[in-house]
């Protein structure tokens, strides 16, 4: 018997048919339900502990040198200054997507530095 063959057969089930089925079939094969749903919720704890290798640059606020904030995102972002300037203006806002570690603390501090409040996520 192939699977064609056993999918034609259950599409012929009603639902109480199918319950009993599954039922008998987690007996037989000894299926414990509890556990399956604890591996997923384990496998998505590990997941979540699973350390993080790419960041995003969210700017907050602007601060009070506007200029020097978009001359920083301009250089980060390689925009023009018009798409900068728009940017900046409205943020909170994510100025970059994906970049390492390093790169986003390297360039939280260069808008910090000219007063731009910054987070990483």
């Amino acid at each position: 018997m192939n699977k064609e063959e056993i999918i034609e057969i259950l599409s012929k089930m009603n639902v109480l048919e199918l319950i009993e089925l599954v039922s008998e079939m987690e007996k037989r094969f000894k299926i414990n339900k509890d556990n399956i749903f604890n591996n997923n919720t384990n496998n998505n704890n590990i997941k979540k502990k699973e350390k993080k290798l790419e960041f995003d640059l969210i700017l907050k606020s602007i601060g009070e040198k506007k200029i020097g904030v978009i001359k920083i995102v301009r250089e980060i972002t390689g925009l023009g200054l018009k798409d900068a300037k728009l940017k900046v203006e409205s943020a909170p806002v994510t100025i970059k997507e994906a970049l390492t570690k390093e790169d986003a603390e390297k360039n939280k501090i260069k808008l910090e530095s000219v007063g731009a409040k910054v987070e990483i996520k």
